[in-house]
């Protein structure tokens, strides 16, 4: 491979997004229903718009319902594998804040997202310093729905975030949720796994059905 070495990369939300901030931000949000409502409504627009996979996230105070930053997969329009919607939700938070510690000083910020993390993200938001998690679901059904391949996560995944003082909370727009991956997947919107087991598995489903 003859290629240059890179010294920095970037990443950046999408223009429509961007463009939609400002009444975005004047959304209410002190409820987990408007806020899982706000992520299902983006992570729908964002695949439709082909910036990447049906997924989207946002960090907000729980206090407040103040919005901090919002995230959605931009993989396919940056060319950058970790750049999914929790990375970036996370990431434009620790930079509005200016600290990589997004629970210092006594905050209480929430990352909410379309579905149980993949075990990138997983990671990503333990260390993040975030004291919430809420989803919309976990299992299979985003795999068998969309062929993309989250991961293998640990049985007591969330435990593992209860244990460090990160409270879990699961089934929010559970039905929102897995409407956006059923569109998803009947679409011909590329499903960008490496490693192709979970889009075969994905097709083996299809013919079966």
């Amino acid at each position: 491979m003859d290629a240059t070495l890179a010294t920095e990369f970037s990443a950046s939300l999408p223009v429509w997004l961007v463009d939609d901030l400002e009444g975005i931000a004047a959304r209410p949000l002190g409820s987990v229903e408007e806020r899982m409502a706000l992520v299902n409504e983006l992570a729908d627009r964002n695949w439709r718009a082909g910036n990447g996979g049906p997924f989207a996230a946002i960090v907000v105070d729980r206090a407040s319902g103040a919005l901090v930053s919002m995230g959605v997969n931009v993989v396919l329009a940056s060319g950058l594998s970790a750049m999914h919607a929790e990375m970036m939700a996370l990431s434009l938070a620790q930079r509005a804040l200016g600290r990589w510690d997004l629970g210092a000083d006594g905050a209480d910020l929430e990352l909410a997202v379309n579905w149980r993390p993949c075990v990138m993200c997983y990671g990503a938001a333990m260390w993040a310093g975030v004291r919430a998690l809420t989803i919309a679901g976990e299992g299979a059904e985003v795999e068998r729905l969309t062929g993309f391949d989250e991961g293998p996560m640990p049985d007591d995944w969330a435990g593992e975030f209860e244990r460090r003082g990160i409270r879990v909370s699961v089934g929010v727009g559970h039905d929102q949720a897995i409407e956006v991956f059923r569109a998803f997947g009947a679409s011909d919107a590329v499903v960008y796994n490496a490693r192709g087991a979970a889009t075969a598995a994905h097709e083996a489903s299809d013919r079966e059905s």
